[in-house]
């Protein structure tokens, strides 16, 4: 999924149609990353959302919220008092290049016009938002860039502002035929990779996308294009350029499986699929959006959340994994001494055949041979040449007495560490599934429950408002998976009544699944898949082929006393083994 230039420049146009005019109205910074611009225009008010996030830069209308921190944070506030009620002017784009330039016209403390630039790179981890002056002098950013952490260029108030040059790349927009066959000639490498590598803006999909266009092999190298292969080329890239120049984009998702594996600008036609509207559930198909923020926000709103929860989560994850680490090196250690253990019962037998056998037994013997009335067989005991046959016996039977006392006590520590493990691992699954902060809650107040994390002083412990997910069956029946440990037991134990069904991935940590019967009789195939297919899909197993869910009547499992929030024990189940993809099942709307 490339946020390349040609998406920018999709995006730039729908910004100049819905904001050029527009006055800038509230000003939010969400996260340390994140702008939320509420403009008032003579269409009605819109938002503009604008992340620098490393792993998931995006600028993008839209329609939704965020909930702004108490305190704004300075670079929000030096915003504001800049820019609050400034008129937006005009908003750019130079070349191809993943830059987005708004000008906003304000009046100064004195009461004169000015114009500032906000300007968005959007450019993975290199990703800024940067606010000058009309001189082009940096007066701050989101995101703060000394010498110490660039050779290349300083982000920081007072210095001039300016991109820096890293890649040698031709602007796609003004390359006539004769630039366009020297800079591929000049690549020895596959025809696709090739021009993406020397034009800016252009995506490797949007590459992909101009050969097949063009009917020309993309894996190919450059060597064997023909002057003809050359012309086709560079007619499918002057097409591609044309409509960039004229704005004619077409905003487009490609599904494959269910499961979108590109988005882009232009039409896609290298996969061969059916062109539909937004909202069909054809597992094969091109999606056409009306605009390319409805594309981007529908795509990353979900990948964007998981991005923020996993970076809030990153301490718990941590806390989880350090202890998960130390159980596992225990739990290895302790069966290494398990197996030492082992030989327990063979000195309790060499014990007793040296009594019984031990006359025979000479002075100065290093063995001992004699039948082994147990299994009727003939066996060899190594003796101490230094002792007589009854010391070696009470030898024996003192290292089986040391054994058994340590096997004992190491079955009981294995099983507690085992348990150790397993809960651990089903905290990790939980926060693999974390969508919300409240979630996140949840999982912390395990720990601290659990005494993986110290409560602070007289802190009490936290209202939890984090809820199950809710789906509902193409049969109409309500499926409830639950988040965490803490949410599995509460619907297992509270919320479901005996004959609703229970679903679980076998030997996985992952979530329970509840279907409530309601005032049927029993579920229809369709629902035992679809609840197993979501069991497979909340479990650590989600990535496999096919997973093992195991199903039963709830009032068939039971919880062991002092049992770890979420372990449960049945002993009479169904199985089935399914995969994890859930696409076609809807969610409840809350």
């Amino acid at each position: 999924m490339a946020f390349d230039g040609v998406t920018i420049a999709n995006v730039v146009s729908e910004l100049k149609r819905e904001l050029i005019g527009g006055r800038l109205a509230k000003i939010a910074q969400p996260e340390e990353d994140e702008l939320l611009l509420t403009i008032k225009t003579a269409l009605g008010q819109k938002r503009l959302f604008v992340s620098a996030g490393a792993s998931l830069p995006l600028i993008y209308l839209t329609d939704t919220n965020k909930p702004s921190p108490m305190t704004a944070p300075n670079f929000c506030m030096l915003l504001r008092k800049h820019l609050q009620n400034g008129r937006i002017t005009g908003i750019t784009q130079p070349g191809l290049e993943r830059i987005i330039h708004i000008e906003v016209e304000h009046l100064d403390e004195m009461g004169d016009l000015r114009t500032k630039t906000l300007i968005v790179e959007i450019m993975g981890k290199h990703s800024n938002i940067i606010f000058v002056n009309e001189d082009g002098i940096i007066i701050d950013s989101i995101k703060r860039v000394s010498a110490a952490v660039s050779s290349v260029r300083e982000v920081l108030p007072g210095k001039p502002y300016f991109v820096a040059q890293t890649q040698d790349k031709l602007d796609a927009l003004t390359t006539d035929f004769e630039a366009f066959r020297q800079a591929l000639s000049g690549k020895p490498q596959p025809v696709f990779k090739a021009l993406y590598g020397s034009f800016t803006g252009i995506s490797p999909i949007l590459a992909q996308e101009l050969c097949h266009t063009a009917k020309v092999d993309g894996e190919l190298p450059t060597a064997s294009l023909t002057q003809q292969s050359y012309q086709t080329l560079f007619d499918a890239f002057s097409e591609m350029t044309a409509k960039i120049k004229e704005e004619r984009f077409t905003p487009n998702v490609a599904y494959s499986f269910g499961k979108p594996v590109e988005f882009c600008a232009l039409p896609l036609t290298l996969y061969g699929f059916g062109r539909e509207q937004a909202g069909s559930d054809s597992q094969d198909r091109i999606v056409v959006y009306e605009s390319m923020s409805a594309l981007l926000e529908q795509y990353y709103a979900e990948r964007n959340t998981i991005t923020r929860i996993r970076q809030k989560s990153a301490d718990l994850r941590r806390i989880v994994q350090t202890s998960l680490e130390r159980n596992i090196k225990k739990y290895d250690l302790q069966l290494r001494q398990m197996q030492d253990t082992e030989k327990r019962d063979t000195y309790r037998v060499y014990g007793e055949l040296l009594n019984t056998y031990g006359y025979s037994a000479q002075p100065g013997d290093k063995s001992l041979t004699a039948l082994n009335y147990y299994t009727n067989e003939m066996i060899t005991i190594p003796l101490d040449p230094t002792l007589s046959a009854t010391e070696n016996a009470k030898r024996y039977f003192e290292k089986y007495s040391k054994y058994k006392r340590t096997y004992e006590a190491l079955s009981k520590l294995t099983e507690e560490v085992k348990a150790e493990i397993d809960h651990l691992e089903s905290i990790s699954a939980a926060l693999d599934i974390a969508l919300h902060e409240e979630d996140l809650a949840e999982i912390k107040e395990e720990l601290t429950q659990a005494g993986y994390i110290r409560r602070k002083g007289s802190a009490k412990k936290q209202k939890i408002t984090s809820r199950p997910f809710h789906y509902i069956s193409s049969d109409g029946f309500h499926m409830y998976v639950g988040k965490n440990n803490f949410q599995n037991d509460e619907l297992t134990f509270r919320f479901a009544t005996g004959n609703d069904w229970w679903f679980h991935a076998k030997k996985v940590p992952g979530s329970h699944v509840i279907v409530k019967l309601g005032n049927a009789s029993d579920l229809p195939d369709r629902t035992f898949e679809e609840a197993a297919r979501l069991a497979a899909y909340y479990s650590k197993g989600r990535d496999q082929e096919k997973v093992e869910i195991d199903y039963i009547q709830k009032k068939h499992v039971k919880k062991p006393s002092g049992a770890k929030p979420g372990f449960v024990v049945y002993y009479t189940n169904f199985s089935m083994a399914i995969d994890s993809d859930i696409s076609g099942i809807r969610q409840a709307d809350e």
